[in-house]
């Protein structure tokens, strides 16, 4: 609740490039997170305070209410229902009424323009080409991320702000989270991004006004991804919205200096800030709310429409996945609109898995297993090694012949009577993957491994249980 406000703010503060808004929402969430716990509330509750806290750091962040509710329905909460609005819209009500009795300020304040119908092909322009440099973004930002994440040496955060700082030296626009950059373009001052730079005296020459914003477009997203992945912390919500700014006034300012058309270029730098976001979070509805609400009024709704959809949908088309999800998609973990997907994803096999089963070693003669079955209530008896590996499971029903003949106890050994063919899952699996084999092999029982040692056995009847529990409990809040 308190880390990444600290860590964020030192983060930026010292020049960092990434924003502050990702740490406000993981601390809001904490916090809702954190006040069911202390209440002693349910899942349900939990998951409904966390979301609340999520919204209330957007709003109070951008003063946006409306969209710190969108975004934490269309991030947080992909399978809702109408219910679930109401302590929303609460929480990020009441975050924006007192972010505006302590803070009367703005991020920045988008005094846009009408907008008309001749410039829809180019905000049509700039819709795919906020699409295509959001798959950009996301990939590099998650392979520099990727890379660093493995380096383990004390070099590392000495290297990344090295280099960092390196890239501030020569693109100062770089540093911090960008927000002036925006301040600046906004007021139609774009000299004041060549400030203290090697090409301050190139400010006058349009083309050169061109190829030094589109550097800084491009270097970016790996200057966020350097922030991050060398220590620092913060989150890829404000260079979204940086680089989008910069990408709808490269546009607008090609256009007008070409003679082509005058475009309003608040216009294209408020809409482009959305096509990014939009691409990036994979969060249409939240990128247009959000800006709507920054310019204060929906003039601007119908260019935030197209180029936030086309956005989307391109940036998905390469990407399925968000920069947010991407990872969880990886590991298996990501909620979708799939139910059973995502019920098997909050199971665990050691949610499930069972080890009152009495084991035998496969060097042990019959007599052995025929006191274990005394004991057990179980008939199933896995077979280990000195070593506790796995060697196989006997099944009663198979041997219960040789009960009744208690001649033949010490003659015939556990490797003798055990199956060797079964089926066996590792512990680190999926659960998908275990009721995938359930349904295929059409069994009841599958031994869990860790390597090759012998871990417990997971039956389809406990499976099931817990798995109504969990279908149960999630859907009394969705």
């Amino acid at each position: 609740m308190y880390s990444h406000a600290v860590t964020s703010g030192i983060t930026v503060g010292f020049g960092g490039s990434a924003g502050l808004e990702a740490p406000i929402v993981v601390t809001g969430s904490a916090i809702g997170s954190n006040v069911a716990r202390w209440f002693s509330l349910g899942y349900n509750e939990r998951v409904i305070l966390l979301a609340c806290g999520a919204a209330s750091g957007i709003a109070a962040v951008f003063n946006s209410p409306i969209a710190g509710v969108v975004f934490a329905l269309e991030v947080l909460l992909t399978n809702f229902s109408i219910p679930v609005f109401i302590p929303l819209l609460i929480a990020a009500a009441s975050s924006a009424i007192i972010t505006n009795l302590i803070y009367q300020g703005q991020l920045f304040y988008l005094a846009t323009d009408k907008w008309h119908y001749d410039a829809i092909p180019f905000y049509i322009l700039l819709g795919i080409i906020a699409g295509l440099f959001s798959v950009y973004m996301s990939r590099v930002t998650l392979f520099v991320e990727g890379k660093l994440s493995k380096q383990q040496s004390i070099l590392k955060p000495i290297v990344g702000g090295l280099v960092l700082g390196g890239l501030i030296f020569i693109f100062p626009p770089l540093w911090g989270e960008g927000y002036k950059s925006i301040e600046s373009l906004l007021n139609s001052s774009q000299a004041l991004l060549f400030a203290n730079s090697f090409f301050e005296g190139w400010a006058g020459n349009w083309k050169v006004v061109l190829l030094f914003v589109g550097v800084i477009i491009f270097i970016k997203p790996l200057a966020t991804a350097i922030t991050i992945g060398s220590g620092g912390n913060g989150g890829i919500f404000a260079p979204s919205l940086f680089t989008g700014a910069l990408i709808g006034f490269s546009v607008a300012f090609f256009i007008n200096s070409t003679g082509i058309m005058q475009l309003s270029t608040v216009n294209f730098i408020a809409v482009g800030m959305a096509g990014v976001l939009s691409g990036v979070v994979r969060a249409p509805l939240t990128a247009i709310f959000l800006i709507a609400e920054v310019t204060g009024g929906y003039v601007l709704f119908v260019p935030l429409m197209i180029v936030s959809a086309l956005s989307y949908f391109i940036a998905r088309y390469f990407e399925p996945h968000s920069i947010y999800t991407k990872r969880l998609a990886q590991k298996g973990k990501l909620m979708t609109e799939d139910k059973d997907h995502n019920t098997l994803n909050l199971l665990q096999i050691k949610d499930v898995v069972e080890t009152d089963f009495a084991q035998v070693m496969a060097s042990d003669t019959f007599t052995v297993l025929v006191e274990r079955f005394k004991e057990s209530t179980r008939n199933i008896f896995p077979v280990i090694d000195m070593y506790s590996n796995f060697k196989g499971v006997v099944y009663l029903e198979k041997v219960k012949s040789h009960i009744f003949t208690p001649e033949l106890y010490n003659k015939i050994t556990i490797e003798e009577l055990m199956d060797k063919n079964v089926e066996t899952v590792q512990v680190e699996d999926s659960m998908e993957k275990v009721m995938q084999n359930f349904e295929t092999m059409k069994i009841w029982y599958i031994v869990v491994l860790d390597g090759k040692k012998y871990v417990g056995i997971i039956s389809k009847s406990n499976l099931i249980h817990h798995y109504r529990k969990i279908l149960k409990r999630s859907s009394n809040l969705f």
